[in-house]
């Protein structure tokens, strides 16, 4: 038995009856709600690509729903960012349309779906309660954390560094570094290239002929 759900010996047909009835009321107005979500969800994105809110004078879409509609602000970021990420996944984006999916359950997909993930978590979303999801969501990207902190390792561990002297005296060198660190060691490299022929001028000025 379902942790949730109680035992129904005691109850009567009769009630057992009208409380479906209740229910099927309920599960079929939240549909509606979750199809109203997404209409809202879809304006926010039109409104903010075309950034309507600045020619209403505010600094961003989140603003202007905090003024306007009265979210807070935080929230009001969160539907910009679902709204946008919703223009990018429209299997996801069908579903919610349709109201076969609550909000937060897309509020959970959206931070991790993509082209290649959408179909296995709307799946996922459909048959599961919002807990399921946003503990898939969790595991995730706990995962993903931990898959790329061993990917930064692996380019840490696998550097390397020689050089050697040509037979005309120039340095060859020859590395491999993570890009943060290769971009600062090219950096240094170009700045010290271009202040070469100054020295070079310097010390045959001083030095003479």
């Amino acid at each position: 038995m379902d942790s949730n759900t109680l035992p129904t010996a005691n109850v009567t047909e009769l009630e057992q009856a009208h409380a479906r009835r209740l229910g099927d009321k309920i599960s079929k107005l939240c549909s509606y709600i979750y199809a109203a979500e997404h209409r809202l969800l879809t304006l926010i994105r039109e409104f903010d690509e075309q950034q309507g809110w600045q020619s209403l004078g505010f600094v961003n879409c989140a603003n202007w729903l905090n003024f306007q509609c009265g979210i807070d602000m935080n929230t009001a970021r969160e539907r910009v960012r679902v709204a946008h990420a919703l223009g990018r996944l429209p299997k996801v984006d069908a579903r919610f349309a349709d109201g076969a999916i609550s909000y937060s359950k897309v509020r959970a997909i959206t931070r991790i779906a993509d082209e290649t993930n959408e179909d296995y978590l709307s799946m996922i979303a459909k048959h599961g309660t919002a807990y399921h999801v946003e503990k898939l969501v969790r595991k995730y990207r706990r995962a993903k954390h931990l898959q790329d902190a061993d990917a930064v390792e692996s380019l840490y561990n696998n550097r390397q560094l020689s050089y050697h002297y040509d037979h005309d005296g120039s340095l060859v060198i020859k590395g491999r570094f993570p890009a943060e660190q290769g971009a600062l060691i090219v950096k240094a490299l170009e700045m010290a290239m271009e202040a070469a022929p100054a020295e070079m001028n310097e010390a045959h000025r001083v030095t003479g002929p």
